[in-house]
Formats: structure tokens, sequence, C-alpha cells
């Protein structure tokens, strides 16, 4: 049995930050490297980011990448470094490098190119194509992949377990959705044990635009057992120390090891570290680092943090400080703002109540129990002025005409203008509050509650929103608790643009309309396929009419975290002008 000594570097670079991104590998480095460890492994494209999309189309921008590599391998020592980056030969590749001894020892290309839902990768790079080779670092035979090369059984890993690797490190930019850890883990336990050898699975985390990266970074043995995990939505450096027994037993009796390759070349690295009785007599033998195991979020707690995260990298990587909401007293409004106290601090978040001559009293009441709550600041601009003024300037133009949405809107718009100046002015992000069911039916006044920078809960079903309100007043609170008054979540849902407004009375019930939508739109199914799963025809229709409608308020909205494995924009690219229905 060899003992390997590994550091695990679940870090959140930013997009772009070359020289930010380095120095924060740097330190990771050192820091492995003073823990005694023989590797450190980090996630895919760390130098440059995740997804750097068309970055790469900019010379200087791949050039910047490689100098920053050659410094970054320039300052390793023993430790040996593993690190995501941007190769440039005769095309670029998504790459990782194996750095130690003031040099880069090795090159991976990653094989498997992504280029569904999220990723857009054969835009960018080619494929790594003909063999490969492993490592030899302290001792152990080590192949290193990335990604998307670990979900195909036939893939880069089968070959280099056949070749006689006894640890794969597999790097990683995998983003967040619903269900997407328990997926990653029944499959790295599949090709660990398939491949006979232990799996390093190291993943980023932070967010970066629509995307929030989990972290919850992975290690298997060669059975396939789980024997470590690392946080979710956390950086962390891990350090541990892993037993990697030899593998050539369990080939010899396991069929699926009975197939023929060649050789790969083995780099040696490091040399294999002396743990032998003489070589530790006169000197203390260094304690055993134990795997850390890191206890899962539940369903609510895993997309709240998601949303925490998104949220907060979003604000932050893009310059803001502060943002500012409005507040109605609503359900998805009061959500909203929890989250930005959460990812920024009460301090940080801003509500602002406009309310009109159709808001109740319960909508200003309760937005002001929120801010209480939550010790946030909340200003409160009628706009009844505005409106009447409006209202009295296109009356010559509506002559004769009943009142209909279009007086509603004016509302919604004079709101998205009121926000939008408050943000021009103080130098806050508007966080919008719409959800995807609304977002879905076209349920949102564009240029009215669409507008703003950031939407938070557009991948949040209005359904999951009561779920995760829910959830948050469960929890403790620096506040007072429940931080969500409990009159939002038992209050009918509307827009009070018109005397008693509910949305019962534009749409059907959420708990009817949300089956239909995650049918229709994450698992692509046709109205007639859902009529024959027994959805109700009517229904059926009312909702696909309303969803193919309102596509092109969708494209016009801004972007938001992704948490299902559909969400509005990179998933789900339906053209505006189609008449398929």
């Amino acid at each position: 049995m060899t003992r390997l000594r590994v550091a695990m570097a679940q870090i959140n670079p930013i997009v772009g930050d070359l020289d930010g991104n380095a120095a924060c590998i740097g330190k990771a480095v050192s820091a492995a490297a003073d823990s005694g460890a023989d590797l450190v492994v980090f996630p895919e494209l760390a130098l440059t980011g995740y997804p750097p999309e068309d970055l790469l189309l900019k010379p200087g921008f791949v050039a910047d990448n490689m100098a920053g590599l050659s410094k970054l391998a320039a300052a390793t020592g023993d430790c040996v470094a593993v690190i995501g980056f941007v190769d440039e030969q005769l095309d670029l590749y998504n790459a990782a490098a194996v750095c130690a001894h003031g040099e880069v020892c090795g090159v991976y290309h990653k094989q498997l190119l992504p280029n569904y839902g999220v990723f857009d990768e054969q835009r960018y790079f080619a494929p790594g194509r003909g063999a490969t080779q492993l490592f030899g670092i302290a001792g152990v035979r080590v192949g290193v992949s990335i990604c998307e090369d670990a979900w195909s059984p036939t893939g880069p890993i089968s070959a280099q377990a056949a070749a006689g690797a006894e640890l794969i490190v597999n790097i990683n930019a995998s983003p967040y959705s619903l269900g997407r850890l328990e997926e990653r883990e029944r499959m790295l336990a599949t090709r660990a044990a398939d491949a006979s050898c232990g799996l390093v699975y190291v993943n980023c985390v932070g967010g970066q635009d629509e995307l929030a990266f989990d972290g919850a970074s992975l290690v298997f043995d060669s059975e396939g057992r789980l024997i470590a995990s690392l946080p979710q939505f956390e950086e962390d450096l891990a350090v541990f120390d892993l037993d990697v027994r030899p593998v050539f037993r369990k080939r010899l009796l396991d069929p699926r090891g009975h197939q023929s390759a060649l050789p790969l070349p083995v780099a040696e690295v490091t040399p294999p570290r002396d743990l032998s009785p003489a070589a530790a007599s006169g000197t203390s033998v260094r304690p055993r680092l134990e795997p850390p195991i890191s206890t899962r979020l539940g369903l609510e707690a895993e997309i709240y943090q998601a949303l925490v995260t998104g949220t907060r990298d979003y604000v932050r990587k893009n310059g803001f400080t502060d943002v500012v909401i409005g507040l109605s007293g609503g359900i998805d409004s009061s959500l909203v703002a929890v989250i930005a106290a959460d990812a920024l601090g009460a301090e940080h978040v801003h509500g602002v109540a406009m309310p009109s001559r159709y808001s109740s009293e319960g909508s200003v009441t309760d937005a002001s129990a929120l801010a209480a709550n939550l010790g946030l600041d909340l200003r409160q601009i009628p706009i009844e002025g505005p409106h009447r003024a409006l209202l009295e300037l296109l009356a010559p133009e509506f002559d004769s005409m009943a009142p209909d949405l279009t007086e509603e809107n004016l509302q919604s718009r004079i709101r998205g203008v009121t926000l939008m100046a408050l943000s021009n002015k103080l130098g806050w992000l508007v966080l919008t509050t719409g959800n995807k069911s609304e977002a879905a039916v076209g349920y949102s006044t564009l240029y009215g509650d669409t507008a703003g920078g950031f939407a938070v809960i557009k991948d949040v079903a209005k359904t999951m929103v009561y779920r995760l309100a829910r959830w948050r007043n469960s929890q403790p609170s620096n506040g007072r608790s429940p931080v969500i008054p409990l009159d939002v979540l038992t209050k009918p849902p509307s827009a009070e643009l018109r005397p008693d407004q509910r949305d019962d009375q534009s749409l059907p019930p959420y708990e009817v309309l949300d089956p239909v939508l995650l049918a229709y739109i994450e698992d692509d199914l046709t109205a007639n396929e859902l009529v024959d799963l027994g959805f109700d025809g009517d229904l059926v229709r009312q909702v696909v009419r309303l969803v193919d409608l309102a596509e092109y308020k969708r494209r016009q909205t801004p972007p938001g975290v992704r948490v299902t494995s559909k969400a509005f924009g990179r998933d789900r690219r339906v053209p505006i002008t189609n008449r398929y229905r």
C-alpha cells in the first residue's frame, strides 16, 4: 500500500481575473506544501475561470493565461499541482497542467467536450486526441482527466486504468442544478469501481452569471466507495492521506480488467515516499490526516444556498456593494430580500415600498414587518401621483376605450422607473423578483417588474418559492423570527394592479400550473403528450399558448441563478418567431 497526501483546492475563481486567480492558486499551493501534501488539485480552467466564453477569441487573453501558468509552475516545489488552464498549440485546448519543481511536467487535453445544456465547448476548444500519459507522484501512477471525460464509461479514464493508473484525478467546473450531486456521485462511484482505482474529483464553487457552482468535491476508493467529500457552496482546502492499494489483483480477477491496452508512458514527477520503519527511525512519523466527510444539505437548503451564492457573486464580482428591491409585501419580493440579506448583509439591502391606489394595507405593513425583521433599510415612495399624471397624459389617446391591462401595467412601469432611478443615482443594483412560473407564462410587465440587473428567483417555480420561504423561516436568525411574516405566506398571491386582483383570476392555481410547466419546459413534452399523460386538455392548451407567446419577454429579462436542469436562457433556446404548436 502507498499513502499519498492529497490536497483538494475547492476555490472560487473569477472569469477573466487571471492575476487574482493565479494569486489564489499560488496561495493554495503554498498552504498544501506546508501541510506536507504530495499533490494539490485545482478545478477545471481554474486560471481563467469557467466559462471564459468569447474571451477565448482574444489572442492576448490566451497568451496572458499561458504566461500566468508559467509563473505558477516556476513557484512549485515537491508538491505537485494539477492546474486547469487554456493550452494554445495548433488549436485551443481545455487543459490540465501537472506542475512541480519549477516547471510544467506534463499537460493533459480534455478529450470529451460537452456541447449541450449550458455547455458550448466545441465552439472554442479542439478535443484532445491520441495517447496520453500517466504521472508518477510519490510512487503512485496517476491519470489526469477533465470533467466530461469522466461521464463516458469508455472514455479516457478506462484507458488510463487499463494502462496501469492507480489513481485518477478529475478536475471540474460542474454547475449546480437540482439533483446533480446525486447524479455525479452515482456516476463517479461506478467509474472508480469499473476502473479499479481511486478517483479524486475536484469541483469549483461560486457564481458566474447565471451559473452557480456547488463544489461538493468527492473521493472514491477502488471499490467505488465514497471516502471523502467537501462542503457544498463553500471554498475549502482539504488535506488528507489517501491509501492507494495495488490494483493489479483486482484487475486480474475482474473480467472488466481483461481489456487490451497499450501501456502509457509514466512521467516520474516525484519519487516514491519512503515510509519504511528504517526511514522513520530517529524521526517522528507524521500523523495520518483522515479524509473529511461533509454533511449534505437538504433539498430546500441546497436550492437556497445556490441562490445565495449566485446572488452574492453576481453582485460582488461585478463591482456592486448594495442592492435595491421593490418590496410589495408579497411572497416573491420577501424571499428575494431575505436571500439578498443572507448573501450581502442586511446593511447592503434597500427595500422600496411603492403603494398605489390598489395596494392593500397588508402590502405595506407586511413589507415593513419584513424590513424590521431583517434590519434592512425601507423607503416608501407612493406612485399615485405619477400614475394619475400618466392616465391624464394618455386620456386623449384612449378616449372612449375601456380600461384594461394598459392602465394596470402603467403602475408596474412606474415602479421600474423609480427603482432604476435609485440605481442610477445611488449605485445600487436592482434585483427583480419574478419567479419561473410567472416568467414561463408571461405574467409580468415588460420594462416594469422585469426591469433590473439580476433576477434572483428567475429559475424557481412559485410552489418552490413557498417551500423555500417556509424553510428559511424554520432556520435560526439573528433578527426576529420568523423572518418572513406569516401573513405573507397565507394571503392569496396578487399583483395588486386592480381592485381585489388575485393571480388565480388570470392563471390556474400554481399547484396546478407548475406541474404542467415542468413537463412542457424541462421535459420538452408536446401538448398532445401532456394530454396523454392525463393533464386536462383545456389547461394544457391555455398554458402552452401562454408559454409560447411569452418568449419575446423572456429574451429581454436580466440573468438569474440557474437551479434546475433547464433554465430560461442558456438551457432553453426557442425561436421567438415560431409557429409550431
